[in-house]
């Protein structure tokens, strides 16, 4: 007999598991994308309180587009992101709404900054 834990994952037609998979109204999907950007010069800015922010930011950026964060993680001179984008944004555009809005919200909390670049 069996205890409640069961691993047992629905498959497709084809045999594919399909735990992972998104849908919209006629599709499937699952679109995840590697991300890494830096700041100016890739000067060493995350760090501290500064990267706790840019975190909170990040995540709703995210949020609000309904792209989810998978993982992340925050280095002194660049952030790396596995998200998962659905199929109707492109990544492009979510790139510059990403980099656009999370280049000027930090402002708002740290006034410094904007005289460094």
């Amino acid at each position: 007999m069996r205890s409640g834990n069961c691993k047992c994952q629905t498959r497709n037609q084809k045999g594919v598991p399909m735990g992972n998979e998104k849908s919209l109204a006629h599709t499937r999907w699952n679109c995840k994308y590697h991300i890494v950007f830096a700041p100016k010069y890739r000067r060493q800015v995350f760090y501290r309180e500064k990267r706790r922010a840019i975190g909170c930011i990040l995540r709703k950026l995210c949020e609000w587009k309904s792209v989810r964060i998978l993982e992340a993680e925050c280095c002194a001179d660049h952030i790396h992101m596995l998200v998962e984008i659905p199929p109707k944004m492109s990544v492009s555009g979510f790139m510059g709404y990403l980099k656009g809005k999370s280049s000027l919200m930090p402002y708002e909390q740290f006034g410094d900054l904007k005289f460094k670049y």
